[in-house]
């Protein structure tokens, strides 16, 4: 048997999983196969391409278990499209005229690299998929198993992508303290923004999670620390259309009788129409190397901000944001499990020769499996339908519907 050398590779934003899983990985090698050779490339698919990598050593392998300990990548990520060219190019991986492609498949194979192991989102194992279609059909031996990770929890069809659990406990914990800034002014309004593209995951997710955290709260009745200070008035999400007087008339109502108000909103919640309406005005989006918009630059809390202080007559407004401490923590007893179940089928798979992406598939009745490279796809929208949503709302009193 030709002998075996296993890389990794963490890509994409970060995620409570990424230090996890690779510690995962680095401790099922070294209790099934111990005597294969373990590697990482730093900075994901930038790594590949400038051959910049790390050995795994004995002692790292050792103490792998304490990998589960930290959020963040201890291999490190970046964003890197291998079919784009000319963003490559630009930042200086490859030269004028090579393909990304073959300047991975050539490295990895002059590396003597028989299993990868990429662990990241949609745009990080679509890119696998491509990268282990382009070996297949180039002849190079060499076996693709991704993980799936993204605090989005939006990737098609896997039912729960790694680090979203904890990222909603995370961002829940956050806004506990955010939420006694409510006491700092009268008529204070408060928009928690959460991470979600095109997925109201995480923020519905990190609502029911809020609410699950103060429902028990005891507080000394009569003063201004109480559960309605504790309470959302509010959740705005991609897949929900709602009417903006309608909206404003109710939280107005909310802010006289109270005091305060508190919204939680996703990202990417009207992110269309506020990039039509940018673009409209002449301004120039800007867009990463998968062509997304750059949404740290959108400010879609500031927006929702913009668009209801007037209209509720609040006197003081902030828009605080999770998504980087949420996304940055180390991974939670639930995801925990799930990053052992995920890594123990990926040297399962790649060990049988398996390509694809470990996770629970939704056309398979939720069955742990390695799923087809082809069928891995991003922007998988939230059903707002689902029953603890709806329990959500119902504690909130909004009316939504479906955008």
């Amino acid at each position: 048997m030709a002998k075996q050398k296993v890389a990794m590779l963490t890509a994409g934003g970060l995620a409570p999983c990424l230090s996890s899983a690779v510690g995962g990985l680095i401790e099922r090698y070294s209790d099934v196969a111990p005597d294969i050779e373990l590697v990482a490339y730093r900075s994901g698919y930038q790594g590949v391409l400038l051959g910049d990598s790390i050995k795994i050593t004995a002692d790292m392998r050792e103490k792998a278990p304490l990998l589960h300990r930290y959020g963040g990548s201890p291999i490190g990520n970046s964003r890197v499209k291998l079919t784009n060219a000319a963003d490559c190019v630009k930042r200086g991986l490859v030269k004028e005229g090579q393909n990304p492609l073959r300047v991975a498949a050539e490295r990895l194979a002059n590396d003597g690299v028989t299993i990868l192991h990429t662990i990241g989102g949609d745009d990080t194992n679509t890119t696998a998929a491509d990268l282990a279609a382009y070996l297949a059909a180039n002849g190079y031996n060499l076996t693709v198993v991704g993980l799936p990770k993204t605090v989005d929890n939006d990737v098609v069809p896997i039912r729960q992508s790694l680090g979203a659990w904890t990222a909603a406990e995370i961002g829940a914990q956050f806004f506990d303290n955010v939420s006694n800034e409510q006491t700092a002014a009268p008529r204070t309004l408060i928009i928690h923004e959460v991470m979600g593209r095109h997925c109201g995951w995480l923020t519905a997710a990190t609502a029911r999670a809020y609410l699950q955290r103060t429902k028990n709260y005891e507080y000394v009745d009569g003063l201004m620390t109480n559960a309605k200070m504790k309470s959302i008035d509010a959740v705005y999400l991609p897949e929900m259309a709602f009417d903006l007087d309608a909206e404003a008339a109710r939280l107005k109502e909310i802010i006289d009788r109270t005091g305060h108000a508190t919204v939680f909103v996703s990202e990417g919640a009207c992110l269309d129409a506020i990039v039509a309406e940018r673009e409209a005005a002449g301004e120039t989006i800007k867009r990463d190397a998968f062509g997304h918009v750059k949404i740290d630059t959108i400010n879609v809390g500031g927006w929702f901000q913009k668009q209801f202080a007037g209209l509720i007559n609040a006197e003081r407004s902030l828009v605080q944001k999770s998504g980087y401490f949420a996304r940055s923590a180390p991974a939670n007893s639930d995801d925990l499990r799930l990053i052992q179940s995920m890594t123990d089928l990926a040297v399962e798979s790649a060990l049988n020769k398996v390509s694809g992406v470990t996770g629970h598939d939704e056309a398979q009745n939720g069955k742990l499996r390695t799923i087809e490279f082809p069928r891995i796809k991003g922007g998988k929208a939230f059903d707002i339908s689902t029953k603890w949503f709806g329990e959500v709302m119902d504690t909130i009193g909004q009316k939504y519907r479906t955008a």
